[in-house]
Order: structure tokens, then C-alpha cells, then sequence
């Protein structure tokens, strides 16, 4: 069974077809795998200090979420 935090099978662009370069790919592998462990870093020490598990799971739902885009300007 994958791990929950695996990177995706397949990573959609922007026109919906799956991308394919292999240094793209490679690359997001990686950025998934380091921003998993930090949020899992992350939700653990929130929980073991006392934080609400939900309320921890929103608030960095949310943190996600109020990212800005590249695409647009500031």
C-alpha cells in the first residue's frame, strides 16, 4: 500500500493532459516529498503540543490555499 503522502501518479497541466518531461517530473517528485515531510513535521509537533488535530488540519489547509499565484501579479 503507498504511502497517503506519495506524490501523485500523474501531475495535470494546465490544459489538463498529464505532463511528461522527465525533469519536471523529477523535480515536483522532490518538492512534494521535502513540503510532505515539513507539513507532517509540522501537524505532529501542533498535535503533540496540544493543538486541536482538526483545527490543525484547516489551518494548514487554509495556509495552502491563501498562496499566492506565480501567474498572477501580486
Amino acid at each position: 500500500m503507498p504511502d497517503p503522502l506519495d506524490p501523485p501518479p500523474a501531475w495535470p497541466g494546465a490544459d489538463g493532459a498529464p505532463l511528461s518531461c522527465r525533469e519536471k517530473l523529477k523535480v515536483l517528485a522532490e518538492n512534494h516529498r521535502e513540503a510532505a515531510q515539513v507539513l507532517r513535521d509540522a501537524f505532529e509537533d501542533a498535535v503533540l503540543m496540544g493543538v486541536d488535530e482538526a483545527a490543525m488540519r484547516r489551518i494548514l489547509t487554509e495556509l495552502v490555499a491563501r498562496l499566492p499565484s506565480p501567474r498572477r501579479p501580486g
